[in-house]
Order: structure tokens, then C-alpha cells, then sequence
């Protein structure tokens, strides 16, 4: 079993109509078929990139930066998909790490109206993370459309122009003074993010352990296994 049965059951063959074969498995609800090269399959044969974007603060920025970043994200638009998507993931902030270092101190300290202090201090931001700390990712999902010109009609071709659309999005953004996440493992990237959608208040007190996918890949080889995906009515083939 690799990460991605592990966290979205056994993988099924993606195609227009699946019908309900798993119904009381995970996959009886779950609209994802696999995770493959960065790019999430979806049951009904669509094929989705998502892409993380580190944020800056707007306001900071000088007039001529406002409008350069208003300029070229406008001329982004101009040429994105049609299904362009951009998401926020709000969550309460994570604050485990934080307190555990202060408590670490509390233990250490010597001087008790400093160990008030902490002690304090430990309250005040368990108190704030519970009703005002907030975090938030930026994702920008962009989806294979049928106008979509590919060189052959296979999944790495519709894989490799999905790229090409993010490659575009990284330089538009990068004219905005704006980051796109570069993940080493893209896939690995995909399942911890989408773990932390379908999984959102689990997510909060177990986290996917670092090299998960790595560890899984040494034991079990290659996981994009071969794989028969139905789409425009037609098998393609990737392998």
C-alpha cells in the first residue's frame, strides 16, 4: 500500500461515468481518483494542477508597485483558463510548537515572577489562537479544458500542458512580487495539501510525517503505476 491508498483508499480507473462501486469505501464519496506527476485525476476524468502562492502585503507596496502588480496580474487574466480557481484555506493558527517552547522555558526558569510571566503569556496566545489567530494558504487550481491544444492524446500530454499553464501563472506572478511554491516532490506536496482539506480539523493534531512519500517510494518503487484513463470517449494510455 503506497501514501496515496493510504490516504484516499485504492485507486480507481478515472472515467466519465464510474457509477457507485464502492459505496461504503472511501471512494464511494471521495471525487479523486489519483495523484500522479503534480497533477490530481479526478473519478470523472478531469485533470487539475494546484499551486501554492506565498502572499504579500498589498498596502506596504509603493504606487508604482500597486499598479505594476494591478498591470500584470490583469494581464495574467487576459490569458488564464476559463476555470481558473483561486482558493483560500482558512484555518485557526497552529500554535503546538509555539507553546511547547514556551513551557520548555517555564520549566528552565528560576525566577518565579518570570515564570508568572510565561505562564501568562502561554494564556494570552491559547486565548487569541482559539478566537482571532488565523492562517491562510493561497491556491491556484488550474484544470485541463478540451480547447487545450496537446501534442498527443495521452495523459502525459495532457500532464505536460497542464505544466506549461503553470509555468505561465510562475511568471505572471513572479511580475507581481509574488512566490509560487516549488515543491521538490510535487505529489507529495498534492496529498499534504489535500489531506489538510479533507481532513481539516485532523489535520490540526496529526500531521503527515516529513519523507512519508520518500520512505513509501524506496519500499515500493515508482507508485505512478501504470494506468487506463477514459476521456474525450477514448483509452489513453500512460506507463
Amino acid at each position: 500500500m503506497n501514501v496515496k491508498e493510504l490516504l484516499f483508499g485504492r485507486p480507481v480507473t478515472p472515467a466519465v461515468n464510474t457509477g457507485n462501486n464502492h459505496a461504503r469505501s472511501v471512494q464511494g464519496w471521495l471525487p479523486i481518483a489519483d495523484v500522479r506527476n503534480g497533477v490530481i485525476i479526478t473519478i470523472d476524468g478531469q485533470f487539475v494542477k494546484l499551486l501554492e502562492v506565498l502572499p504579500v502585503n498589498f498596502d506596504l507596496k509603493s504606487d508604482i508597485e500597486q499598479q505594476n502588480i494591478i498591470t500584470s496580474f490583469a494581464a495574467y487574466l487576459k490569458t488564464a483558463p476559463d476555470s481558473l480557481q483561486i482558493l483560500v484555506v482558512t484555518q485557526k493558527a497552529d500554535i503546538e510548537g509555539y507553546i511547547n517552547r514556551m513551557w520548555a522555558l517555564y520549566e528552565t526558569e528560576e525566577n518565579e515572577a518570570c515564570r508568572e510571566m510565561i505562564e501568562d503569556n502561554i494564556r494570552e496566545v491559547e486565548y487569541l489562537a482559539d478566537r482571532e489567530a488565523l492562517t491562510r494558504r493561497f491556491l491556484i487550481a488550474l484544470r485541463y479544458e478540451q480547447h487545450m491544444r496537446i501534442r498527443t492524446n495521452s495523459v502525459d500530454a495532457i500532464m505536460q500542458r497542464l505544466e506549461e499553464e503553470a509555468n505561465t501563472v510562475r511568471n505572471y506572478l513572479e511580475m507581481c512580487g509574488l512566490e509560487v511554491v516549488r515543491p521538490s516532490n510535487e505529489d507529495a506536496f498534492l496529498c499534504d495539501v489535500l489531506y489538510g482539506l479533507l481532513n481539516r480539523k485532523t489535520a490540526k493534531e496529526v500531521k503527515l510525517p516529513a519523507g512519508l512519500y520518500a520512505m513509501l517510494e524506496e519500499v515500493h518503487g515508482d507508485m505512478n503505476n501504470e494506468t487506463n484513463i477514459t476521456f474525450e470517449g477514448k483509452d489513453v494510455q500512460h506507463g
